[in-house]
């Protein structure tokens, strides 16, 4: 028996279109996927390291082999998971965030990002929920310490990403891909959001995870 567990992206859900699209798709084959809710109630005090607990606390105490496919910031989480738990034998990143501090916090400006430095909290739209809610300046600061350069397990590992990513760039996943020999880079015609290429990434995941 594998484990599959799929992680949402960063400020969205379980019923985000692309969690839905592949949970139905599972169902389909009559294969359990989880798919955990990673605000855990609380998104205002989310980080990642809260993630990677949250995720590890998923997998069963018989060290049954996991499949992690996770998206955005839960493609990044599912990547550090591989590195620290020998448990996960397999990922599945759609379009995952490396470097997304990088690629984020320059958006919103320095002055933005030094006040919420000094007010501690800083509203950020929730897809998921459909409205803005505060988020802990402690998300930056923990998230510092997850770096691409400590990702060196040798792990079966399928990445899927838009090569018109306005969110996080290609060539985030071209950069990690290159000196991971055992990292296959899929670039697809879309965006951050895939939604027009799910037929193509499911059928990558199918071969992949050689599901049913």
């Amino acid at each position: 028996m594998l484990h599959y567990i799929y992680l949402h992206g960063f400020a969205s859900s379980p019923k985000s279109a692309k969690a839905r699209d592949i949970g139905d798709r599972f169902t389909q084959i009559q294969t359990k996927l989880k798919i955990p809710d990673l605000n855990a109630g609380n998104f205002s005090q989310l980080t990642i390291t809260r993630q990677l607990a949250q995720v590890a606390a998923e997998f069963s105490n018989d060290s049954t082999p996991v499949t992690l496919i996770g998206s955005s910031l839960g493609g990044l989480t599912a990547a550090h998971l591989g590195q620290q738990n020998l448990q996960v034998q397999r990922l599945v990143l759609l379009a995952p965030a490396f470097g997304f501090l990088s690629h984020w916090l320059p958006k919103l400006g320095d002055e933005e990002v030094q006040r919420w430095q000094q007010e501690k909290y800083i509203m950020v739209y929730h897809y998921g929920e459909q409205r803005s809610l505060p988020l802990s300046y402690d998300f930056v600061t923990d998230a510092a310490q997850y770096q691409e350069k400590l990702l060196q397990r040798f792990i079966s590992t399928l990445i899927l990403h838009g090569k018109k990513d306005e969110v996080i760039p290609i060539k985030a996943s071209r950069d990690f891909a290159r000196s991971r020999p055992w990292v296959e880079l899929v670039e697809l015609d879309s965006d951050h959001a895939l939604g027009n290429v799910m037929e193509e990434i499911w059928q990558a995941i199918r071969l992949f995870c050689q599901l049913p």
